[in-house]
């Protein structure tokens, strides 16, 4: 599903500025793959989202996705292929808008753009059905405006935009990071609930090390750049806090640890 190979990215070339976030980076992700990836600070997770994001363009690498030579695309041409939830949650989603015109601009990702003004009946109704699927009430809240809800309740809605239309892959940038542990347990879940739903092919980048143990069926953890563990299957499942620590230890003993 996603092939990405000999990534590489150095910010402020040249100067003494100079900083390579992506080092010859290669990694591929099979269709329904749910990836957690960790590392310290400055590790380049981010930096690995935005490239494929399209935030920033690699100075050397492909990124294909399902076939599709991602590489040479700007950004906006990259949102019908990709779904993506921010760190901060007031990214995502137009404060201003009322919660089912954010739903309607997220439907028409990707489409092309008409004239015609409204949103019809039919499309309202579904609204309202996947809204009450996230069982926080903002099934009867559809014209608030979206300023108006909490930050958790505005990550469930980022949740749910990103993934209206089946997203060849969904990109989460420590999406729970801005939260309370109590509701970001509950973002986690629905999340899990979305991937499993609709197979989704999925990237969650997190400092949390339980989550990163607990969810997905892949991790991997990153160091200057590159990649330098990739755990997946029966490993994986019997993984703890300890083991990842020692790996963490092990890579690089300068590393500031992310959270446990």
């Amino acid at each position: 599903m996603l092939k990405i190979e000999h990534l590489r990215k150095t910010f402020n070339a040249g100067t003494v500025n100079e900083k390579t976030a992506v080092e010859n980076l290669d990694l591929m992700l099979e269709d329904g793959d749910f990836v957690t990836v960790i590392g310290s600070n400055g590790s380049g997770k981010s930096t690995l989202l935005n490239l494929i994001a399209g935030v920033y363009a690699p100075d050397e690498g492909r990124i294909v996705l399902d076939d599709v030579d991602l590489t040479p695309m700007p950004e906006h041409k990259r949102a019908k292929y990709l779904g993506r939830v921010f760190q901060d949650p007031m990214m995502g989603t137009a404060a201003t808008m009322m919660i089912e015109e954010n739903l309607a601009l997220a439907y028409r990702r990707g489409l092309r753009r008409t004239l015609r003004f409204g949103i019809p009946a039919e499309e309202r109704a579904r609204y309202r059905e996947l809204l009450a699927s996230l069982d926080l009430g903002l099934e009867d809240r559809m014209t608030s405006k979206v300023g108006l809800l909490s930050g958790g309740q505005r990550q469930a809605l980022t949740l749910l935009m990103a993934t209206l239309r089946k997203p060849e892959l969904l990109l989460l940038d420590e999406h729970t990071a801005a939260l309370d542990p109590k509701t970001a347990a509950k973002v986690l879940q629905l999340t899990t609930e979305v991937v499993n739903r609709d197979h989704l092919t999925t990237l969650m980048v997190t400092h949390n090390m339980r989550d990163a143990i607990a969810y997905g069926n892949r991790l991997i953890m990153m160091n200057a750049g590159k990649i330098v563990v990739n755990i997946s299957g029966e490993e994986k499942k019997h993984l703890t806090v300890r083991d990842l620590l020692d790996k963490f230890e092990v890579t690089n003993d300068s590393m500031i640890l992310p959270e446990v």
